[in-house]
């Protein structure tokens, strides 16, 4: 047992430092790169964060397509929603897109009923089959206000274990409490973002981290060189310097003065040529046409405007390459809420898992007003090719929903 908790608790802080690195760059508190040390030199402090979160938006873009409405072959959905899964989902699915993998927990709670968790890829990890790729056992480890806390779940045995100070890594756990695993699989499932077959769970926004840092070097600069050079700049000559207390030389002409004044015949004034700051536009645009190449975000997505504004239907054109990577991260993530979907219904009905036949129905990932997506499908109920329960759940409606909702009558 110890050198299985080993492994897995080695398994658990391998990738911390690349997710640490995601993290920052969700958050757009990365450092900016391409920046020259003389350049860190002469800005100092005086220059804040400067990022365009797009790593934010490519996650947030694919997550908000990718909603669970319901599933067929077993009575899941009370349990579903019970569980707060009908909002948590949305959260695995962008722990999963962000860090390549999530996890989700089904247990029993005190009264028997199915718990469902989901779990962040920071404190689960798990060992898999190389033959049948299924999960062999997990860990799960957090920290309380003194002690390190972890369960390890096998498919006959689950130990809850504890070390007596924060921080513990692999060592100093002592088993506490030993429960029998009756469902003999193991209770956790993992959502791995990868279209590979053996490769691991990979970052939807591992691609974009140069482009984003390129962006925000050419923003940087652009708002560098308009502070500096981007307003058109005075100049003076024939006019007597004065000194501050320290004996500079100070600007005798305030910055903020409307008028510049001066006493002396032989006085000049004139103004420098502003910047042209097209170059970075230029620049900013070129880098976005590839943000948009790697993350399929349509134009709009990013702030790239046409002078004469798009129609609904050539938006939902734009999105068809967003949209088609959605449905992929649909089938991906499908299999193991069916997953999730057959624990639930062995812990409730004390059946084995693998005997539990489910599918999981997702939402059109395609982007539609509710007017035409009404009229499409009440055009085809009319025309005989959808049944109502059918019907409905394509219009949004839940499981729930469809049961309450009376029978509406067949169309000859």
């Amino acid at each position: 047992m110890n050198d299985l908790l080993t492994r897995l608790l080695q398994r658990l802080d391998e990738p911390a430092a690349r997710y640490a690195e995601l993290d920052r760059y969700y958050t757009g508190r990365q450092p900016l790169a391409f920046l020259s040390p003389e350049a860190k030199t002469a800005l100092g402090n005086r220059f804040g964060r400067m990022a365009s979160n797009i790593p934010r938006l490519a996650v947030t873009a694919l997550a908000e397509r990718l909603r669970v409405t319901g599933f067929t072959g077993a009575q899941v959905w009370e349990d579903w929603t019970r569980n707060d899964l009908d909002q948590l989902a949305g959260v695995a699915h962008r722990e999963a897109l962000l860090l390549g993998d999530a996890y989700v927990i089904v247990w029993a709670d005190q009264y028997g009923r199915p718990k469902v968790t989901v779990e962040s890829a920071k404190q689960v990890a798990a060992l898999t089959d190389p033959g049948t790729r299924r999960i062999t056992h997990a860990v799960k480890r957090w920290e309380t206000d003194t002690t390190t806390e972890a369960v390890l779940y096998g498919p006959t045995e689950i130990l809850r274990l504890r070390a007596e100070q924060t921080g513990a890594t692999t060592a100093g756990f002592r088993v506490v409490e030993t429960l029998a695993n009756p469902l003999g699989v193991v209770p956790v499932v993992r959502l791995r973002n990868t279209d590979r077959l053996l490769e691991e769970g990979c970052s939807e926004i591992e691609d974009l981290k140069p482009l984003v840092d390129a962006l925000n070097k050419s923003l940087a600069d652009m708002m560098v060189t308009s502070e500096y050079v981007g307003r058109p700049r005075r100049w003076a000559t024939g006019i007597e310097l004065e000194e501050d207390d320290a004996g500079r030389a100070v600007n005798p002409i305030p910055e903020g003065n409307r008028a510049m004044i001066s006493e002396s015949a032989d006085s000049k004034f004139g103004q420098l040529a502003a910047a042209d700051l097209s170059g970075y536009e230029a620049s900013v645009r070129v880098l976005l046409g590839q943000i948009m190449a790697v993350s399929a975000l349509p134009a709009h997505y990013v702030g790239v405007f046409t002078d004469n504004p798009a129609s609904a239907d050539a938006l939902r054109a734009s999105e068809a390459s967003l949209t088609a990577r959605a449905e992929a991260r649909q089938a991906q993530f499908g299999r193991a809420w069916e997953d999730v979907a057959r624990l639930i219904v062995a812990v409730r009905d004390g059946t084995g898992p693998e005997q539990v036949d489910v599918r999981v129905q997702w939402a059109d990932a395609a982007t539609r007003s509710v007017a035409q997506e009404a009229d499409a499908i009440v055009k085809l109920f009319t025309a005989g090719l959808l049944p109502a329960p059918y019907a409905l759940r394509r219009l949004g409606y839940t499981d729930d929903d469809v049961h309450t909702i009376p029978s509406i009558p067949a169309i000859a």
